[in-house]
Parts: C-alpha cells; sequence; structure tokens
C-alpha cells in the first residue's frame, strides 16, 4: 500500500470536494489511461487493489503508471466513544480526486487489453472513470 514517508501536519482538515483538476489532466506517459468523471477519495487500499486488477489482467506485458498518491491523513475515533477528547489518531491515507485527473496510465498491450485491464480496475473504485486513449 502507498503511504507518505513523512508529512508536514499529522492531521488534515477534511477539505471541499469540488471543482476540477487543472493539473494531471492529460495523458503524459502511456497510450492508454483511466480518467475520474467526479470528484471523490481514494484510499491508498483502493490503488492498490486497481493495480493488482491491473496487472493480473495484463500478466507481465506492458507498462502501468499509477498517477495519484494518498498523501491525506484521515483520523477514526474507536466506535462508541464520547464526544469531545480531540481528535481522533490517523487511520489511513487517501488520494484527492478532481474530476478530469488521469489516475493510470498504460503502454506495451493492444487497446482491446487495456480497456479491459481499466475495466477491471475502475471496479475496485469509489469515483466513476471513463477509458481515454492517446490521440
Amino acid at each position: 500500500m502507498l503511504i507518505p514517508k513523512k508529512v508536514k501536519h499529522r492531521k488534515h482538515h477534511r477539505g471541499k470536494s469540488k471543482g476540477k483538476a487543472m493539473s494531471g489532466n492529460f495523458i503524459a506517459f502511456g497510450n492508454f489511461g483511466l480518467k475520474a468523471l467526479e470528484n471523490g477519495w481514494v484510499t491508498s487500499r483502493q490503488i492498490e487493489a486497481a493495480r493488482r486488477a491491473i496487472t493480473h489482467y495484463i500478466q507481465r506485458g506492458g507498462k502501468v503508471w499509477i498517477r495519484i498518491f494518498p498523501d491525506k491523513p484521515i483520523t477514526a475515533h474507536g466506535n462508541e466513544s464520547p464526544m469531545g477528547s480531540g481528535k481522533g489518531a490517523v487511520d489511513h491515507f487517501v488520494a484527492v480526486v478532481q474530476k478530469g485527473r488521469i489516475m493510470f496510465e498504460m503502454d506495451g498491450v493492444t487497446a482491446v487489453q487495456a480497456q479491459e485491464a481499466m475495466r477491471l480496475a475502475a471496479h475496485k473504485l469509489p469515483v466513476k472513470t471513463r477509458f481515454l486513449v492517446r490521440e
């Protein structure tokens, strides 16, 4: 799973989930991409599950780039804990994904293989996605 080596601040605010991606919104490395069509949080577990789905399908062929990184810490309290007593401990990390963001890229496989691999990966992700081919 992906987690940052160190963070500037241990606990973050939740933030707003709106707007569209201004960076990372075009295919830069491969010929095929998976683009987010809505805003959301993608956990490091979901990114790893999608990566495994892609690599399992393409079987040692091609190359995969992960264009998102989970660097936002999410905190959690235990169940049935009383109100007050501060903010909970860091539980997991998420990547903040805005619509238009390219999340995965792939190269070295056919378009049909890439589309099927990306479809399998999209089932593991909490946001709607679209398969893209570089012009």
